[in-house]
């Protein structure tokens, strides 16, 4: 059975197939609605059924809690339809030519930026051209037919590469390979890009940048993609981390207030010491931003780490300084998490 879907407020039309989800429908039809994970982990591509009825799917509890799910809001990457739907959900665009594909790629470069953080290149094949927004990512694709994502560090004006920073995971099966075994010149397969997570560059407002830890990666691409434009907007980064040595690209990211005049860097520390001779900010990084802007309502926000730390962000921004929900742009980063069914 095919269901006809309606988006409010961009008044886009789609018609779903009863055994997809609603974003991968979307997806096929051409349209990009906010997700990240595609796993019901992140809650990037939660939106709300204003008419119809839909089968929520698995997913996990955190991402959408009872409450909101009892006031009509679903997950569009589980949630798949058994009627016409009408939904609201904001940050609807097209697609250009970006579409996900599968390609080899060769590992280049590995280097280690911290004890726990692996900067990864990657060639990519000169014969199959691999197009890319700054912010999304890719997957690797695993011989069990598991997947892992991690977002790109580069800006797309860098063709023919790609770059990686790999958190290493206590006990994760994927990470320890990179730390441990990885080699120069391994073959692996990955498959995107993926992910709603860019620059809207036909915006004038001001942008806020927020990360936590690797929550850096795709900041950094959103930033050199802002250099490569020759961006005028103000930009505020802030990125926070628990030790010093977590901010591991630190020099790079003061050495850009030198090259974009218009790009302020914020460091913030949450666990310190006072002999540590750290003379950054200290505490949490999404209240290092509340105390420094009262007002965000004419402002972009991009956050892309853990997923508590954007649920607060969203919360206090929206509710306190205005942020209109639509200008708050979000990537969480999510481990694999046990799903559950809703009926």
């Amino acid at each position: 059975m095919s269901c006809r879907i309606q988006l409010q407020p961009s008044g886009h039309t789609f018609v779903a197939n009863e055994n997809l989800t609603v974003l991968d429908s979307a997806l096929e039809a051409g349209l990009i609605l906010p997700h990240g994970c595609r796993t019901g982990v992140c809650s990037a591509c939660k939106s709300r059924i204003l008419h119809g009825q839909v089968d929520l799917g698995a997913y996990a509890e955190h991402a959408l809690p009872d409450s909101e799910r009892e006031s009509g809001y679903a997950l569009l990457c589980c949630t798949r339809p058994r009627s016409d739907l009408l939904i609201e959900v904001h940050g609807v665009e097209q697609e250009t030519d970006t579409r996900p594909k599968q390609i080899p790629c060769r590992v280049s470069r590995l280097e280690r930026l911290a004890e726990d953080v692996m900067l990864v290149e990657l060639q990519l094949p000169a014969s199959e051209p691999f197009t890319f927004r700054a912010g999304q990512y890719v997957d690797f694709l695993l011989a069990d037919g598991q997947r892992r994502s991690f977002s790109i560090a580069n800006a797309p004006a860098k063709t023919g590469w790609l770059e990686l920073h790999i958190r290493l995971i206590p006990g994760g099966h994927f990470t320890t390979h990179v730390f441990e075994s990885m080699k120069l010149r391994d073959i692996l397969r990955i498959e995107g890009p993926h992910g709603s997570f860019w620059l809207r560059e036909k915006s004038n407002k001001p942008i806020v940048m927020l990360a936590g830890g690797t929550g850096f990666a795709p900041l950094k691409g959103l930033v050199e993609h802002a250099i490569h434009l020759g961006l005028e907007r103000p930009i505020a980064l802030y990125w926070g981390a628990r030790v010093p040595s977590g901010l591991y690209l630190h020099e790079m990211a003061q050495s850009w207030q030198l090259i974009l005049p218009t790009f302020r860097y914020i460091s913030v520390v949450s666990d310190t010491c006072p002999d540590d001779a750290w003379a950054g900010r200290r505490g949490l990084v999404h209240e290092a931003v509340l105390a420094d802007f009262a007002d965000l309502s004419q402002h972009e926000v991009y956050i892309c780490g853990a997923p508590p730390m954007i649920e607060a962000a969203r919360d206090s921004f929206t509710h306190t300084r205005g942020l209109p929900i639509d200008a708050f742009y979000s990537d969480a980063f999510t481990f694999a998490a046990k799903p559950v069914a809703k009926d």
